[in-house]
């Protein structure tokens, strides 16, 4: 169950324990949002060629019952459309961080690299300070999140707190209930999704700060220097190379050595050097210890926000829950699959078929028609891609015409695999209507119909598979009285 289904799905629930002297949804809106549910789920399962879950169920009960109220109430609606304010963030805040990385170096000299640069230093120190605080808070066995880290999150999740006006009091007490549950259950992906942005911010805010540096050295000449009260040409020679020594080492920059930084020094009467090497080594070192581990962490938060988005951690087994699944197991029905032999199907025969399986399963049976075996093709040919011991399927039942004569060569054949390789057994049904239509008006037409009805029935019993004779154009004609109508072979 994704993100939306669970978001709409806790909404309708949150509702529906508000509204307990049903003011806002009738116990017909909920009979009939149950049974559509139950139809719709059977279709979408079928088309994905799947089980129907509580997933399916819940997300087309949800949908009706929304839509129904949406319908009702049109400021029900408008809050139904409202989102959160985590998209406009993640866009935005990525967007004002290169911005204004691409502004910070406006706060020094435009003329000069400063090898003591404080907001580059600072960009550097505060994301390895990041770093160490994040695995630090990884090893800690029991994190619970803050007061003010909570709210965040809460608002994130469900976006302005207010309700719309004009709402029933029932649907009120059930949206403030809904956004209150919503924001605990949604706060981990809203905390991924924040680690995201603020992550992918904190690299584009460094890539903004190097760009700045690059396109203004296209423009103007740097010089490169130094200057401190506190800290001398060793102090910050050790500093600089300890500080560079990765990015110098990976991207092969040259080095610099003591007498390099003391020539440096702002103030001398030596001449500066050009600010280019000091450019890249900045650069490169922003790249390697800030750009590159926040691109990293972004995607890993990445990873967690889609993985919750996609399967949202909602507990199935609540009472609430737990009372439609069992409903819906035991409304389930079953499945007949029927395997026609040399018998092709119109739309009215089709039909009764379908009757017939809801006689046999109960009212949410499902018909299962494989395309018929033609006359004299070898059973093992035509059934290569019928799985006989599908789980799925609650009976089997191989069909024919009552105006075929039985051959021992070809239906027998046909039989005879079906019995071995069905390990529940096989039904065998056989319909009348064809030979009824055919004969049953001429005279001696009914004796002719109970010859080749005893035939039929004879070979069957041969074959070890008991033959039921129905009519597909008038199921009532051959009533069925459930399973126990119906005659089903030995398991093999």
């Amino acid at each position: 169950m994704n993100e939306e289904i669970a978001r709409a799905v806790v909404l309708v629930r949150a509702i529906e324990i508000a509204d307990q002297k049903r003011e806002v949804l009738s116990e017909d809106d909920r009979l009939y949002a149950s049974r559509s549910a139950k139809e719709l789920a059977h279709w979408q399962a079928s088309d994905s060629k799947s089980e129907v879950t509580a997933d399916h169920f819940l997300q087309q009960r949800s949908e009706q019952i929304l839509k129904r109220l949406a319908e009702r109430t049109p400021a029900f609606a408008a809050f139904t459309r409202r989102r959160n304010g985590l998209k406009t963030l993640s866009i935005s805040l990525p967007l004002l961080a290169l911005l204004l990385g691409a502004v910070l170096d406006r706060v020094t000299d435009p003329h000069r690299v400063d090898l003591l640069s404080a907001p580059l230093l600072l960009i550097i120190c505060w994301n390895l300070l990041v770093y160490a605080g994040l695995l630090i808070w990884a090893c800690l066995p029991a994190r619970r999140s803050n007061g003010a880290r909570s709210t965040l999150l809460r608002r994130l999740s469900v976006g302005r707190s207010a309700l719309p006006r004009k709402l029933p009091h029932a649907l009120a007490a059930g949206l403030l209930g809904f956004m209150a549950e919503w924001a605990q259950l949604g706060a981990k992906l809203s905390a991924a999704r924040l680690s995201r942005t603020i992550h992918l911010s904190s690299a584009l805010f460094a890539v903004g700060a190097v760009l700045s540096l690059y396109a203004r050295g296209f423009l103007s000449q740097y010089s490169a220097g130094w200057e401190s009260t506190f800290l001398d040409a060793v102090q910050v020679h050790a500093l600089l190379s300890r500080l560079f020594m990765p990015a110098a080492a990976l991207f092969q920059l040259p080095a610099f050595s003591l007498a390099d930084i003391e020539a440096l020094r702002f103030g001398r009467t030596a001449p500066l050097e050009s600010g280019a090497r000091w450019v890249h080594l900045y650069a490169a070192t922003i790249f390697l210890l800030v750009v590159v581990p926040r691109l990293l962490l972004a995607c890993f938060a990445n990873w967690r926000a889609r993985k919750l988005s996609t399967y949202f951690p909602l507990d199935l087994e609540q009472p609430y829950f737990r009372a439609f699944n069992e409903k819906l197991v035991a409304d389930s029905g079953g499945t007949l699959r029927v395997l026609p032999y040399s018998f092709t199907l119109d739309e009215a025969r089709d039909k009764g078929l379908s009757a017939l399986a809801t006689i046999l399963l109960g009212a949410q049976a499902r018909l299962m028609l494989r395309p018929s075996t033609a006359y004299g093709e070898e059973a093992p040919e035509a059934l290569r891609d019928t799985r006989l011991d599908d789980p799925d399927v609650s009976v089997t039942a191989a069909l024919f015409s009552l105006a075929a004569t039985p051959e021992k060569e070809n239906h027998g054949a046909f039989l005879d695999y079906l019995v071995r390789r069905s390990p529940r057994g096989i039904a065998i049904l056989i319909d009348e209507s064809g030979y009824l239509e055919r004969i049953g008006a001429q005279v001696g037409g009914k004796e002719r119909i109970d010859e080749r009805i005893a035939l039929w029935q004879h070979f069957c019993h041969f074959h070890k598979a008991p033959a039921t004779i129905v009519n597909l154009l008038d199921p009532s004609l051959r009533p069925l009285d459930g399973g126990a109508g119906l005659g089903v072979s030995a398991a093999a």
